[in-house]
């Protein structure tokens, strides 16, 4: 296993670093958001060091309070403290993701244990939990509000969850192991950014590109040029550079290259392998989960989920994965044929797919994905999702200039409500760079809460992605899947702005798994919409608004190549499952058993799990595992929750957006099947999601 990256870090002044230190002392800046330009890489373990001690003291004091436990001495308490911790990790872990080096990486191993290492002091702390027990065993004796009452079990929950309820020597294993396995997920994350930054194929013959549109190349050639090689094209694994070579490049060579690079991320028996750490990882959650009293680590985590167990998650997946494999056997059957054309003989490889389905497109649609990357120029695109806001639920963005940011590409925005009330801070940070880890996401800076004097603390919310750059010649040109994932993550940001929560705890996004996806897939359903795309999507260069004969094409191709889609995406939740519903880990091979797992779900060979289990950060970094399946059960949920709006005819109907932006604020204070059934007035159809499909009329 990787020697992991240590830093003499202890050896800096404490004292020196703690004077004026940017994380410890108050800044005067705009909306109390971070002061991430004074920010410096020697700030961090000394914030770090101070914001743990504080916390260690405000959990002492709840311990050590004379009086009987109660709500607000104890589960308050226990909500409000950490405050500074939370301030120092909204800003280095957001930094570490977006915008990371070596040195933060070291920074991140040597302060993940001692996070570690603090939380079990807290969960596993008996005196603490005897507070909280009490408080809880007594919840329908108080008066409470809902939202007050669901933050004691909630609390209650998270101690028990987390081992409260073990004896002594079984506590002191689970802080080993939680120590371990916060070391081993940092070491995945840094192995797959390794991966991705070493690999490069420099082109030296134009030729070899035939077929790349002039965009594709302009971006390799400017790539080649920053790394010192003006003659040449650079291709690497990140999904900017080798997607356009895998749809339009007629070299097959070059395109099963790319593809390989891609696919094989940390599992070339070298110091960014991987495959040691999933073992390792896999051991210890299955030994967590047994010793928490569970078979296996799924059914450990899926017990605070709306899905509840590995069995009914297993039978969803089952229900969605036929339809989805057959439709893309029939879209297989039909790639072949074209590409008979091309190759007679020859049959359709994962490399070929992409290419093949581009020229099915054309040929079925007549449409152009570099045509139609013309129309989505990234700023357009981001302004279009601010209106949507606006017109559903009345929020307006400003821009703000020369606020603090931690890199240049950063932009930052004030939200505001109808009335013109402050909602929430939105940071966008949308292109790749060397330090970023692949992917797009949210996160929250700064939670939303409401404090003892009845202060709303409103949020900070970041969305990060990974979209093309400009280059010289063109602004950032955004593909379909680009114009998705854009929508998909504000859906994610608005979740966390609209939070209307007393509580930190229940605030945002911290609902189940498999809830929190719905309202970012929701906004989804709107990007493709002629109303919607009309406010965004305008050429380029001559500012003409998309054509409705574009818009024809696109809603025409909706269901085009989903069958593709879907498998991907199910395999990769499959065989999340499948990891984590072992019982055992004797003689376990992850890509052995990530073989098996294909074949027991019958995988065609022509398509590639969308996560190969060496560079599957979600399941081993992000905290996805056994959730993975949250996408496509948001889906029907998502699908649903659109079908409200749709079947009213007005897919900004006020009063159903008055309702969803209700659902919305309540983040997770409230029960989310709960929350759903008020929304929508009866449990959510699969069929909605089937149909979109085209997998059922």
């Amino acid at each position: 296993m990787k020697k992991l990256l240590t830093l003499s870090l202890m050896a800096i002044s404490f004292a020196a670093c703690t004077k004026d230190n940017p994380l410890l002392t108050h800044q005067d800046t705009p909306y109390g958001v971070p002061a991430f330009d004074k920010v410096k890489i020697e700030h961090y373990m000394p914030a770090f060091q101070a914001a743990i001690k504080q916390e260690e003291t405000e959990i002492q004091a709840i311990i050590n309070n004379p009086e009987a436990p109660d709500f607000e001495n104890t589960i308050v308490a226990l909500d409000r403290s950490g405050s500074l911790l939370e301030k120092v990790e909204g800003v280095f872990f957001n930094i570490l993701d977006a915008d990371g080096n070596d040195q933060m990486d070291a920074i991140a191993n040597e302060v993940s244990p001692l996070l570690s290492a603090l939380s079990d002091s807290i969960l596993l702390n008996e005196q603490l939990f005897q507070r909280v027990k009490a408080v809880y065993d007594q919840r329908n004796d108080l008066t409470l509000t809902a939202e007050q009452k669901r933050l004691v079990e909630e609390t209650y929950k998270q101690f028990a969850r987390n081992g409260a309820n073990l004896p002594t020597e079984k506590k002191e294993r689970l802080k080993e192991i939680n120590r371990e396995l916060a070391l081993l997920s940092l070491q995945f994350g840094q192995n797959v950014v390794a991966e991705t930054n070493a690999y490069q194929l420099f082109i030296t013959d134009e030729n070899e590109l035939a077929g790349l549109p002039e965009s594709a190349k302009t971006a390799a050639k400017e790539e080649a040029a920053a790394a010192g090689r003006p003659d040449a094209w650079l291709f690497t694994p990140k999904r900017t550079s080798f997607t356009p070579v895998l749809q339009y490049c007629e070299n097959r060579n070059l395109r099963r290259e790319l593809l390989h690079a891609y696919t094989t991320r940390g599992n070339h028996d070298n110091d960014n392998d991987n495959k040691a750490v999933i073992v390792r990882t896999m051991q210890l959650r299955v030994e967590k989960a047994q010793l928490m009293g569970y078979t296996c680590p799924a059914d450990y985590i899926l017990s605070d989920c709306m899905a509840h167990d590995s069995k009914t998650v297993d039978a969803f997946l089952q229900s969605v994965w036929e339809p989805s494999l057959q439709a893309a056997k029939r879209e297989a059957q039909a790639l072949q044929e074209i590409m008979n054309r091309d190759l007679p003989g020859e049959e359709l490889q994962p490399w070929d797919w992409w290419f093949y389905a581009e020229k099915l497109r054309r040929e079925k649609y007549a449409l152009d994905e570099e045509e139609l990357k013309q129309y989505f120029e990234l700023s357009n695109v981001r302004r279009g999702v601010f209106t949507l806001a606006h017109n559903l639920y009345g929020l307006n963005f400003e821009p703000l200039q020369d606020m603090p940011v931690y890199n240049p590409d950063v932009e930052v925005f004030k939200v505001t409500d109808a009335d013109g009330s402050l909602v929430g801070i939105l940071y966008t940070d949308y292109f790749p760079r060397a330090g970023k880890r692949p992917g797009a996401w949210m996160n929250n800076i700064a939670s939303q809460y409401i404090d003892e004097n009845g202060t709303d603390h409103r949020p900070v919310i970041i969305n990060v992605g990974n979209f093309n750059k400009p280059t010289k010649d063109n602004p950032s040109l955004l593909s379909m899947d680009d114009v998705e994932t854009l929508f998909h993550e504000f859906g994610h940001a608005l979740h966390g702005l609209l939070s209307k929560a007393h509580y930190k705890t229940l605030s945002g996004t911290n609902t189940p798994r498999d809830f929190v996806e719905m309202p970012s897939q929701f906004m989804e359903n709107y990007c493709y919409h002629p109303d919607i795309m009309k406010t965004y999507a305008f050429h380029y260069k001559t500012g003409e608004v998309i054509p409705d004969s574009l818009i024809a094409k696109i809603n025409a191709a909706a269901q085009f190549n989903q069958g593709f889609v879907e498998t991907e995406l199910l395999s990769a939740s499959i065989l999340d499952m499948d990891y984590h519903e072992m019982t055992s880990t004797e003689s376990f091979d992850p890509i052995a058993f990530e073989e098996q797992s294909m074949k027991k779900m019958q995988m065609i060979p022509q398509i590639i799990v969308r996560y190969r289990s060496t560079y599957y950060n979600h399941i081993f970094t992000t905290g996805y595992e056994a959730g993975y399946y949250s996408y496509t059960w948001s889906a029907v949920l998502d699908s649903d929750a659109f079908a409200a709006f749709a079947e009213t005819g007005d897919i900004l109907n006020p009063q159903v957006a008055k309702r969803f932006r209700h659902l919305l604020e309540q983040g997770g204070t409230r029960d989310a099947q709960e929350l759903y059934l008020e929304f929508r007035g009866k449990p959510a159809d699969p069929q909605y999601l089937l149909r979109k499909k085209g997998f059922i009329q």
